[in-house]
């Protein structure tokens, strides 16, 4: 079994930023490339495409493909992060704008402390149930405020929930699985058992098969949540699962969702009710409280180590 390499700070900090990025952007060019294809098919071929360059890169960086029992373990719980969570985000996308998928997996932290207090017995602080009531406040605000066509609808916040839920159980089950594999293996053997969910749902989406090839819009946007989804973030996310905590981990889909709606709003022209400005705000609050004794804590922390 392969021993873990010490990561640098420094080289965590600069994947951490990437993966914030990635996870920003991702919503849209989700939304965008089922533009001109059906949903399932945008999410079948995407894993379909990335499986081959994901073995490519393995053969180029001379990284081994584990199969014992224990890699194949971790490989399952990875993609409940993969098609687990992408079958119900892309399902979303004809019932919600980009911004506010992203905006929903903002709950991330919420859903892996309530996975961690009652699966694993994790203890949480008055705090943390605080945080997470008014983050629960805040989403009610966004569906009541989400009057304007598509923009909210109760069921794509059911969606997105168990997205949002399989990506945490995710992180919580590779970490306690602790398979010790290289991140493009984990990130790989991922795919692999995705793409073999893929071919389970082929013949419930066969006749919504492609007759064309689709739009410039869609194919570009398709093309970077292969590339940049599922590969560099998936590399990126295992290697911070293996390396940081989850709840830490989490933290980067509180960073990404005003950012997201930024982004949806000047590229794909989705419209901003003062309502859902609102309920993002206080759902934002109730993340920080959340994590306020964490933040806390890294802070003296640090300031001990400077001292020193």
């Amino acid at each position: 079994m392969n021993q873990k390499v010490p990561v640098s700070r420094g080289n965590i900090v600069f994947t951490y930023t990437i993966l914030v990025f990635i996870w920003a952007t991702t919503p849209l060019a989700i939304v965008w490339s089922v533009h001109d294809l059906h949903v399932m098919w945008a999410m079948v071929i995407r894993f379909f495409i990335a499986l081959p360059l994901a073995a490519l890169l393995l053969l180029l960086l001379r990284v081994k493909l584990p199969i014992h029992k224990v890699a194949l373990h971790s490989y399952i719980a990875g993609s409940f992060s993969l098609i687990g969570s992408q079958i119900f985000t892309y399902a979303a996308t004809g019932y919600l704008s980009s911004g506010i998928i992203a905006l929903m997996f903002g709950l991330a932290p919420i859903m892996a402390g309530l996975i961690g207090r009652f699966l694993f017995k994790q203890h949480l602080y008055s705090m943390q149930w605080l945080g997470m009531g008014i983050a629960v406040a805040g989403l009610s605000i966004i569906c009541l405020g989400g009057n304007t066509g598509q923009q909210v609808h109760p069921v794509g916040i059911l969606l997105m929930l168990l997205s949002v839920f399989n990506y945490a159980l995710s992180i919580f089950w590779v970490k306690k699985v602790n398979a010790q594999v290289e991140p493009m293996a984990q990130a790989t053997g991922s795919i692999i058992v995705s793409v073999l969910g893929c071919m389970l749902l082929l013949p419930f989406i066969w006749q919504y098969a492609p007759s064309h090839i689709p739009d410039t819009k869609s194919l570009m946007a398709l093309f970077y949540t292969v590339i940049m989804a599922s590969l560099v973030a998936m590399f990126c996310y295992f290697k911070l699962v293996q390396n940081i905590q989850a709840t830490t981990l989490s933290l980067t889909n509180v960073m990404t969702p005003m950012l997201a709606i930024l982004i949806g709003s000047v590229l794909n022209h989705e419209k901003l009710t003062v309502m859902i400005f609102v309920g993002a705000t206080v759902l934002l609050s109730g993340l920080f409280l959340y994590f306020y004794r964490d933040i806390k804590a890294s802070r003296e922390l640090a300031q001990k180590i400077k001292s020193n």
